[in-house]
């Protein structure tokens, strides 16, 4: 059975139904025991979970960073490119963690796009111009302990229309 890669998923990206069960198969998510559990079918929500594990430890026996970084990593683009629609540019710009506390246990992650911040790029990216957009991302423990806090900045354009 071959894996999809990301441009098979993109195409399946519009059936919410699907897209979570397939994005949980794509290797980079899979190989890092992170798993998608929940995606509204507007595509304004994503709840992820990354496991404790063997796979996941560093040599302290808490959670890999990069893993902590990698649970958070697409989300915010493609909630954004797939709500705004083909008429846009949406790019990661930059992005950063601040690790907060160890992490010793299974944690999660909450994406929520709200009509507000929709309403924003839409304005700000009315003319043409880029948008510059941080989004905050907590990861947490089930108890609701932060281990992490990550910022990334998003790039949105309109396209031209031809």
């Amino acid at each position: 059975m071959r894996l999809p890669t990301y441009q098979d998923l993109d195409r399946l990206v519009d059936r919410p139904g699907l897209i979570r069960p397939l994005m949980n198969l794509w290797p980079p998510l899979l190989g890092s025991s992170i798993k998608i559990l929940s995606w509204s079918t507007d595509f304004r929500r994503v709840r992820v979970r990354l496991r404790h594990n063997r796979i996941t430890n560093n040599y302290l026996g808490t959670l890999y960073g990069a893993s902590l970084f990698s649970m958070t990593d697409p989300w915010w683009v493609m909630m954004i490119g797939r709500t705004l629609g083909p008429d846009y540019q949406v790019w990661d710009k930059a992005a950063e963690i601040e690790f907060v506390a160890k992490g010793r246990e299974t944690v999660y992650a909450e994406f929520h796009l709200t009509d507000e911040i929709l309403a924003d790029i839409r304005s700000a990216t009315a003319d043409g111009s880029k948008h510059l957009r941080w989004f905050a991302t907590e990861i947490t423990t089930a108890d609701g302990t932060v281990i992490a806090r990550v910022r990334k900045q998003v790039y949105v354009r309109k396209r031209p229309q031809s």
